[in-house]
């Protein structure tokens, strides 16, 4: 009996594990779980001869956090506040981008426009490189923002006279050379399955929707009370059924955005995809759909579909291009996902029949995260700035 009260008295190893997990979510997640969309920016170039022709669409946001373009501070970027910057941020821009074919290519500004992509508004700014040779291999060296944002990311959407070619540039791979004369359609899907990866992994919104769903899935309910389940078979069914209703669903809107069959406004879409964790999260507080909640995965995966469509909207690809592209993103997407419902399982499992999980991370969690939604609903729907 005593070694039983001593045993109690003291976490179990799985227990310990989830207090680490936590501890790094609130270190390192927490703090970017307010964060919008990541940071990306595009570069498309066109190939001819000895000449490149560019363009690079920049986020505001991104300028501004980099150049300050918001002189006056009233949290308004307008067009005088950016005109006036012209010349600081090409001069910015393009030293933060070398093109070389052999020897190294002269850049020059060309217009500065304005976009609007489904984040908000972008700097488009076109360019020239003259190279001394006509270019029959290119090496692209992209560092913008890297020594500010380590996460950012630069699309590339390269046009050559063979056909189109995409890469991604990363602080941890800045640099990438291509040889114009052949196509290489595996490092290009390569590249669009890490990306599918990396949106999911910090698509925090997405995962906190997610697991929302799951948390209940290693417990039982009983009146008003939460059990342990008993059986591994009929959790891993549960949490099957919610995950495939969420990929189905994620995947058709996805698609369809893609290939710009159906368009939805970023705002409302950001803001249903907020209101969707915080419904989420409460059902596991009050539970009203007890047993459906795979309905709830499937009936507003195809909201977060919407919201994966973006990048690679933006990126504006040819239709065949983005074909490949979009399989290719949507199986890192799903790659992304299922490590890490295979990780939730393996730890949940064994702590499903302590008050710990059932109080502490069901109940707790739960409403932690639906705090979070909130917030991210109020910011999305009212363009206001809560935290």
């Amino acid at each position: 009996m005593a070694s039983k009260r001593t045993m109690n008295h003291h976490p179990s190893a799985s227990s310990r594990l989830l207090a680490i997990l936590l501890g790094l979510w609130s270190v390192t997640v927490c703090p970017l779980a307010f964060a919008h969309k990541p940071s990306d920016s595009y570069l498309s170039l066109e190939v001819t001869g000895k000449q490149i022709t560019g363009q690079w669409d920049i986020a505001l946001r991104d300028l501004d956090f980099a150049l300050g373009l918001d002189t006056n501070q009233d949290q308004r970027i307008t067009w005088g506040e950016v005109r006036a910057q012209h010349a600081a941020i090409a001069s910015y821009a393009l030293s933060h981008l070398r093109l070389q074919a052999g020897h190294e290519c002269t850049s020059r500004a060309d217009a500065h426009l304005i976009d609007a992509h489904t984040d908000g508004a972008y700097e488009v700014l076109r360019f020239t490189a003259t190279c001394p040779h006509t270019i029959d291999q290119l090496k692209v060296d992209y560092r913008l923002f890297f020594d500010l944002d380590a996460q950012h990311k630069g699309l590339l959407r390269l046009e050559t006279p063979r056909g189109t070619r995409t890469a991604i540039f990363g602080s941890d791979h800045p640099q990438q050379v291509f040889d114009l004369a052949k196509a290489d359609w595996m490092t290009d899907a390569w590249q669009y399955i890490s990306l599918g990866i990396w949106h999911i992994w910090t698509g925090f919104d997405h995962l906190l929707f997610l697991f929302s769903l799951l948390l209940p899935s290693v417990l039982t309910r009983h009146g008003k009370t939460w059990l342990a389940s008993p059986d591994l078979r009929t959790s891993l069914w549960d949490i099957a059924k919610v995950v495939t209703a969420f990929t189905l669903a994620h995947s058709l809107t996805l698609s369809l955005a893609a290939l710009g069959v159906v368009s939805l406004p970023s705002r409302w879409v950001e803001s249903a995809i907020a209101a969707s964790v915080v419904l989420a999260a409460c059902n596991n507080l009050y539970p009203v759909a007890r047993k459906g909640r795979w309905l709830l995965a499937f009936a507003f995966g195809l909201i977060h579909g919407f919201g994966f469509a973006g990048v690679l909207g933006d990126l504006g690809l040819a239709p065949r291009a983005l074909l490949a592209a979009l399989v290719a993103f949507n199986l890192g997407v799903e790659c992304g996902q299922l490590a890490l419902v295979g990780i939730f399982i393996l730890v949940v499992w064994r702590l499903r029949a302590g008050l710990f999980y059932r109080r502490v991370v069901m109940g707790g969690g739960s409403l932690a995260i639906a705090l979070i939604a909130l917030v991210w609903f109020g910011e999305r729907a009212f363009l206001v700035k809560l935290l």
